[in-house]
């Protein structure tokens, strides 16, 4: 796989239990020298292993330039990056890592609504942490299944916006659960939703969101795993290169990615979900059929762009602008 490039050489300085199955990292740079700076909402690629490659977004202040400070969820689930994180990357050891990235960024608004569900509390408590540094007006709402499942109940306890924080467990009393369809109900023209976790909590919300007549451009997501596709009716279809006009039958059970690569033609990875957008490749001709979860629906209907990790082809051929 061609890998996105790592650019960093960072220690992991300390790990930390922060609840039940998710660690905290804190990485910095071996020599002490101040790391890149990043915004809120940003994300490193790291490299677990050789050609293992993850995205953990940045939980630490964002004007901390001495440490970068990740949260990991182990889950049996996964195809292996957050259990190797877990069990193998120790204090001491030195990793590879990209500059930080943002592709969820804030945006000005009057109010701010952060919705987090479990582990997508990373991103979401970087931007509560600059939300409230610069005095503006949020409330975050934290989801988990119980409270042993929580990352960072004392951090935010000790915070200086603990009163805007609310939390909702699973296992807890009816009257604690959030009640999305409330929180929601009344579109607010001037405030933006920025909501992070697994699929499932970011659709419950961005469909309540919509129901309730929320604009889409006042909607802000982050996945972290892919969506999931029935591949069972999937063709095979051409891909054309439009630089030496070379075409590749891309069978039903590789990706375009793989195809590429194994015929020499190497394009830029890291996630292979449709999630960090890495691998976005133009379309000059031909009509992607989208898997990912990177692009809008604005930009899926223009159909001049797709992702090749994961995405395929409605028409018969698709021409690259490669």
């Amino acid at each position: 796989m061609s890998s996105v490039p790592l650019s960093l050489i960072v220690e992991v300085k300390a790990r930390h239990d922060e609840a039940r199955d998710i660690v905290t990292f804190e990485l910095a740079d071996p020599h002490g020298r101040p790391l890149p700076a990043f915004s809120a909402g940003a994300h490193l690629d790291v490299q677990v292993r050789s050609g293992l490659i993850r995205q953990y977004s940045l939980c630490n202040h964002p004007e901390e330039r001495d440490r970068y400070l990740i949260g990991v969820l182990r889950d049996p689930a996964s195809r292996g990056g957050s259990v190797a994180m877990h069990e193998e990357i120790q204090v001491g050891d030195l990793i590879q890592i990209s500059a930080p990235k943002n592709h969820f960024p804030l945006k000005p608004a009057a109010r701010t609504l952060l919705l987090a569900g479990g582990i997508g509390i990373t991103p979401l408590l970087c931007m509560a942490e600059r939300l409230a540094h610069t005095d503006a007006e949020f409330e975050l709402h934290y989801c988990t299944r119980s409270p042993e499942r929580t990352a960072f109940r004392r951090r935010i306890a000790e915070s200086g916006f603990a009163e805007r924080v609310h939390f909702h467990f699973d296992d807890g009393a009816a009257e604690q659960k959030l009640d999305l369809e409330t929180l929601v109900a009344t579109p607010d023209p001037d405030a933006r939703v920025y909501v992070c976790g697994p699929t499932g909590f970011i659709e419950a919300v961005l469909t309540a969101c919509k129901a309730a007549g929320w604009p889409s451009e006042r909607l802000h997501t982050e996945y972290f795993a892919g969506a999931v596709t029935d591949t069972a009716d999937d063709d095979s279809f051409e891909v054309k290169i439009a630089s030496s006009g070379a075409s590749f039958t891309v069978p039903a059970d590789k990706t375009v990615h793989q195809v590429l690569a194994e015929n020499g033609i190497e394009i830029m990875v890291s996630c292979e979900q449709g999630v960090c957008g890495t691998c976005l490749t133009r379309v000059l001709e031909g009509e992607p059929d989208h898997r990912d979860l990177y692009l809008d629906d604005d930009e899926h209907a223009a159909n001049d762009q797709f992702t090749p990790c994961c995405s395929r082809a409605k028409s018969k051929v698709l021409v690259l602008d490669l």
